[in-house]
This record gives structure tokens, C-alpha cells and sequence, in this order.
């Protein structure tokens, strides 16, 4: 029997998901959280092999909720299930030790592959994805699937973000925005943070690849 914790910020998709796991030969649905914060409260006192998790959760960023996995409990498998795509971004995320990685277009089959793959120590990699191309750095950009932009970025760093890519500067942006220019530069940091990136070049990037501007 494959234990398992899940943790998602969409109510209604968390509790679909527990539903259809529980009705999987083999799979037993030990608990769920909405935020990371409460996986981590309850995490020392679950008995899982596997947490599934969404990749962006509104509480905790996603390296630090990883950091604290790994400390309190070592050797629990980590399996993401989300609609993020991008190879720099997985292999930002392999640095602290997941095993799997899987899109959520998936189906209940390739879902249960997945998880019996990284219970018994394994791991699992969306076979949409090439966690081995070192291509350009354009092609290794995160794309969302079904251009679910909304889903991951908020209204207000959409927003930022269509300015940077205008070539505005974070003090014209606070001015056109009313708002503090450490405002828009924490915005900056947390959107090239959030999307894999590293610099205004990979924010311009995204944007383009995901329709955000022409």
C-alpha cells in the first residue's frame, strides 16, 4: 500500500485528487494541507512514502518548504504534481532532492506509474518533459500549460512584469502603479524567483513564450 500525503491550494482540485487516489488499488490517501505551512505542522507525525505536491503555494517558497522536508524527515519521497513546465526550473528543484516530477495534465494511470516508481525508491519525470536538454536557455523557459498564467502569477505581478518587458524602470513602474519602488523591486525578485529565471532577459523570455506581449 502506497501512503499518501497531498498538498495543493485549490480546494476543490485537492479534494477531487484524494477522492480519485483513494479509489486506486494500492494507494491510500493519509492526509492533504492547502498551504505548506500546514504540511510542515503536520508532517512529523504522518505516516507517508510519498508527499505530492503543487509546485506554488501562496505560504512558503518552494526551496524552503524543501529545505524543512528534508530536515524533518529525511528520507520521505517528494513527487510534484503540477502544470509548470521548463527544465531550469525541475533542476532547480532536483538540487533539494525530489524524486518525481509530473504534469497535471496526466492521467490516473501515468499518476499511479509515478508513484509507485518513487515509493519504491525511484523517480519519475513527465514524459512531456527533457530533464536532460541543455538547449538555449529561450527553449528551457517555463511555459504553463493551457496559458493558466492567472494560476501562478498574480494580477499585480502580470501586470509589473508587462512593464519590465515595456522597458520601464521600478521607479517609473511605482509611479505608474502607486506604489513604493521597494515595492516593484521586491515584485521583481520574487517574479524571476518564482518563474526560474535569473535576470530582466528571462522575465522577457516568459513573457514572450507565454503570450504576455508580442
Amino acid at each position: 500500500m502506497i501512503k499518501v500525503f497531498v498538498t495543493d491550494d485549490h480546494e476543490l482540485y485537492l479534494e477531487g485528487l484524494c477522492l480519485l487516489l483513494n479509489r486506486q488499488e494500492g494507494v491510500e490517501v493519509v492526509g492533504s494541507s492547502l498551504t505548506g505551512t500546514e504540511l510542515l505542522t503536520v508532517l512529523p507525525s504522518i505516516q507517508a512514502d510519498v508527499l505530492l505536491l503543487d509546485v506554488h503555494l501562496p505560504d512558503i517558497e518552494e526551496a524552503e518548504l524543501l529545505k524543512s522536508i528534508r530536515q524533518l524527515k529525511p528520507s520521505i519521497k517528494v513527487l510534484y504534481l503540477t502544470m509548470m513546465r521548463g527544465t531550469r526550473y525541475i533542476h532547480k528543484l532536483m538540487k533539494y532532492g525530489i524524486q518525481g516530477y509530473l504534469l497535471k495534465n496526466a492521467g490516473i494511470e501515468e499518476l499511479k506509474t509515478a508513484l509507485k516508481a518513487v515509493a519504491n525508491g525511484g523517480t519519475y519525470f513527465s514524459k512531456q518533459i527533457n530533464i536532460t536538454d541543455a538547449e538555449s536557455d529561450f527553449r528551457n523557459t517555463i511555459t504553463i500549460d493551457d496559458n493558466l498564467v492567472g494560476e501562478v502569477l498574480s494580477k499585480r505581478e502580470i501586470e509589473i512584469l508587462k512593464l519590465i518587458c515595456k522597458e520601464f524602470s521600478n521607479a517609473e513602474i511605482a509611479k505608474k502603479l502607486f506604489l513604493s519602488v521597494s515595492t516593484v523591486e521586491t515584485h521583481r525578485k520574487n517574479l524571476i524567483a518564482k518563474l526560474g529565471v535569473n535576470n530582466t532577459v528571462g522575465l522577457v523570455k516568459f513573457a514572450i513564450k507565454n503570450n504576455l506581449i508580442e
